[in-house]
């Protein structure tokens, strides 16, 4: 007796999740997947091989779709939920990872460090630019020689009568060379050499953002150095409500949480790839995806994709009921880039030769996870959070 056709799913209908997106977020991430699929897809290949990308048009573009800080209120934003904001991410990412750092450093690290810790007149002078694209954002934590450890960090502001002067290197700094305005972070000459956050015009003198070249991962986006030279700055630079390490950090918790959807993202489009190829590839006079092997990974890669969204949309869930704590983030951080990156090199694996080329977005995907593998945060720190929570020990020395 012959077995009936059986209609293929995709592997998050497998999970039924769509279910558990409300209907206004639904439609926000529909809205991003068309404009990835119509407008940034078609050119993705040729961004990533020459390694250029043009973000000024992309940030405008971006603007007007509404995700440039979409998450936060006010200031020309949308104010839409986490949740939202996650599964714009997830869009974002299912075209490029470097189109979705764009606007997290944007929305998550630059706009939320001065909507969150800024003063009234630094809201009014750059949120409502940034929000719609007219003024580019950077973030300036990560140094050449401090990474992990952000306490090390040698840039240092200096008062100067009633200015401040700073003097300092920022490193793989996203947007670095094309932004207007940089959030910078340096420890001061005050009693305990405080950290402080300063917003930095791109055109004050002594700054400069020389980008990195000859990369191998994030080809489609503008990474940079800050240098710092003497700039002098006044005391209305300063992010007010942040002192300390726990301002920048909690930047670095927003940045985080896209990701954790961002990454699935980026996953999601190499498995739909996989299955397409495999359904049409003829091997040995049937369908690649007729054999146990290829159904084996395609099982084990839904799987994984199935479970890290319904990881994000918890997660999701409890950001917006406002009780998300930093270590369930290094949770869906630390779980959602592992496995996507495997999934990557998985799918890698059923394309054959064919992988390689930037026909496919397979490998282009895989080299990206490898920066988002180490940046907001390596594995292996985020294990060190989740070990912390685990014990009450901090094993971070």
């Amino acid at each position: 007796m012959a077995v009936p056709p059986v209609t293929p799913q995709t592997p998050l209908g497998l999970f039924g999740t769509e279910a558990l997106i409300g209907e206004e977020d639904r439609a926000i991430r529909d809205t991003v997947r068309q404009y990835v699929e119509e407008k940034v897809r078609p050119r993705l290949a040729d961004w990533y091989e020459t390694g250029s990308v043009p973000v000024r048009e992309l940030a405008k573009e971006l603007g007007s779709l509404g995700v440039l800080g979409m998450h936060l209120d006010g200031y020309g934003c949308a104010g839409t939920s986490a949740t939202a904001y996650g599964l714009a991410c997830m869009e974002l990412e299912a075209g490029d990872s470097g189109l979705r750092s764009l606007v997290s450093v944007q929305g998550s690290l630059a706009m939320f460090a001065i909507w969150k810790y800024g003063s009234e007149e630094q809201k009014q002078r750059w949120l409502p630019p940034m929000a719609a694209g007219d003024a580019i954002g950077c973030f300036g934590l990560t140094e050449p020689d401090f990474g992990s450890n952000p306490a090390g960090m040698r840039t240092r502001a200096v008062r100067d009568g009633s200015d401040w002067v700073l003097d300092g290197t920022k490193m793989w700094i996203t947007n670095g060379s094309v932004a207007d305005v940089a959030v910078v972070w340096a420890k001061t000459d005050d009693p305990g050499n405080k950290v402080r956050g300063f917003v930095v015009p791109a055109d004050t003198p002594g700054f400069s953002a020389p980008e990195i070249k000859k990369k191998m991962s994030l080809r489609a986006s503008v990474t940079s150095e800050l240098v710092l030279d003497g700039v002098r700055l006044p005391e209305s630079a300063v992010l007010p409500d942040a002192v300390g390490l726990s301002g920048p950090l909690s930047c670095l918790n927003e940045a985080r949480y896209g990701i954790v959807f961002g990454a699935l993202g980026a996953a999601r489009d190499c498995l739909e790839t996989a299955l397409g190829y495999a359904r049409q590839r003829e091997i040995f006079d049937k369908p690649l995806a007729a054999y146990q092997l290829s159904q084996a990974k395609l099982a084990d890669m839904s799987l994984e994709l199935g479970k890290g969204m319904l990881l994000a949309l918890h997660l999701g869930s409890l950001k917006d009921a406002g009780t998300l704590r930093p270590e369930q983030v290094s949770l869906g951080k630390l779980n959602n880039v592992r496995e996507a990156i495997g999934i990557a090199r998985e799918c890698r694996t059923m394309l054959g030769a064919a992988g390689i080329t930037l026909e496919y977005p397979v490998m282009r995907h895989a080299n990206n996870l490898e920066s988002v593998l180490t940046y907001e945060g390596t594995s292996e720190v985020h294990q060190l959070v989740i070990g912390q929570a685990l014990t009450g020990e901090a094993a971070f020395r």
